[in-house]
């Protein structure tokens, strides 16, 4: 099954998105800043919304713009955000944690995973920070935690697109079978089936994505 996922910044265009074909919704704040947690209300109005038109929403955990090294106390911060989020019926979370020397933080998430308990997980861009090599040893341990799927523009903003569909393919052939690959970064309603004849895959993510 064919998936465009769009990207929404609080509740502005989820109807329009909808309506143009989004099979599914990430659900932000912030898209200056790469995307924060939303409010509970706006989360709530958006599982309303979704719910409505039987379209999957993931909501996004990330307490500030910036890197994705957190302090102890954004982790508690995002654990309660998960707690909230969970209590008002999300069942998708999409969240990341790096160490400062940019690796998989694997405390951190282990703490983000149980609190998400059942709820199906995607980690997020965070996962571009990482070298090449490193990204291919979080793909395993990802899976191994039971993530479902990790979003990626697979490169940097200066990547051509051959670059990155070379770079999808690694990524592709390491996850098959194991977890779900979803690509993000730069696509459009005008360049979305460039990707999937190059990629061969069947979801792909962005705030351009159906209109």
């Amino acid at each position: 099954m064919l998936v465009f996922e769009f990207c929404a910044e609080n509740l502005t265009y989820i109807d329009k998105a909808i309506a143009g074909g989004a099979g599914r919704i990430e659900l932000c704040d912030n898209l200056a800043v790469g995307g924060t947690t939303p409010s509970i209300g706006v989360i709530n109005e958006a599982i309303k919304l979704t719910r409505e038109k039987s379209v999957d929403l993931c909501v996004i955990i990330r307490p500030r713009g910036g890197d994705f090294v957190y302090t102890d106390l954004e982790v508690q911060a995002m654990l309660a955000d998960i707690r909230a989020a969970k209590e008002i019926g999300v069942t998708c979370f999409v969240l990341g944690a790096l160490t400062s020397d940019r690796k998989l933080d694997q405390r951190v998430m282990q703490l983000l995973l149980a609190a998400c308990g059942e709820a199906e997980v995607v980690f997020h861009m965070a996962f571009d920070e990482l070298a090449h090599t490193d990204q291919l040893e979080a793909i395993e341990w990802l899976s191994d935690q039971g993530v479902a799927r990790i979003l990626t523009r697979a490169g940097s903003p200066g990547d051509t697109l051959e670059q990155r569909f070379a770079h999808y393919h690694s990524l592709l052939d390491v996850a098959k079978g194991k977890i779900q690959i979803l690509p993000g970064g730069g696509v459009t309603l005008d360049n979305r089936q460039l990707f999937l004849e190059q990629l061969g895959v069947c979801q792909l993510h962005g705030t351009r994505i159906v209109f």
